[in-house]
């Protein structure tokens, strides 16, 4: 179990947390992401960011399960919710590149008692191979389709491992996900535009 700090959200913070994104209708992250995120008195736009991927993580660990693929829901959904939490150490990287807030994640987690199972999604999100975890994976592949980005490679490798999994062959596989990241695609203007409403 993390460790508790107190912290109470500004209004813009308050906002973000449970802005529901109009037509979006975003999730509200767990409580333990969000707690965090007060502790740490996070900058408004990255849990407006956070809800956003955390939402379409969700979703994507739904398509997963419909499909017979073992997921564990809740560390991916978590990991997704608290992907980019070193951003609040380096918020330069809301707004431009950077990498610092990967390991910088990474750290905080861990010095909070979060499990390095889950301090590694952070840590790793931006990198993938074929020996990620299923949660690994939703997370990088949240991280990118929440904004319409389709990324190849990442996407192959999910589709090897649904395939390998499943039974089923890479085509279908193949036209089942990529129908379902471009639905998800469809709302990355409304995403994009709640993320810079803060």
């Amino acid at each position: 179990m993390w460790l508790s700090l107190p912290g109470v959200a500004s209004d813009a913070l308050r906002r973000a947390l449970r802005d529901g994104g109009g037509e979006l209708n975003l999730r509200p992250l767990p409580a333990t992401a969000e707690e965090l995120l007060v502790a740490l008195d996070a900058p408004p736009r990255l849990a407006a960011h956070l809800r956003a991927v955390h939402d379409v993580a969700v979703q994507l660990v739904d398509w997963f399960e419909a499909s017979h693929m073992t997921v564990d829901r809740a560390t991916a959904e978590l990991g997704a919710a608290l992907h980019d939490v070193g951003k609040a150490r380096h918020p330069a990287e809301l707004y431009g590149p950077g990498s610092a807030h990967e390991a910088d994640g990474y750290r905080l987690l861990l010095d909070r008692g979060f499990p390095d199972e889950l301090a590694r999604l952070v840590r790793d999100h931006a990198h993938w191979a074929a020996e990620s975890t299923m949660e690994s994976l939703v997370v990088s592949l949240a991280d990118k389709v929440w904004k319409d980005k389709r990324v190849e490679d990442l996407e192959q490798i999910v589709v090897e491992r649904v395939a390998a999994a499943t039974g089923r062959s890479r085509w279908e596989v193949y036209a089942e996900i990529d129908d379902h990241l471009t639905a998800i695609g469809r709302h990355a203007v409304q995403r994009l535009a709640f993320q810079n409403s803060y």
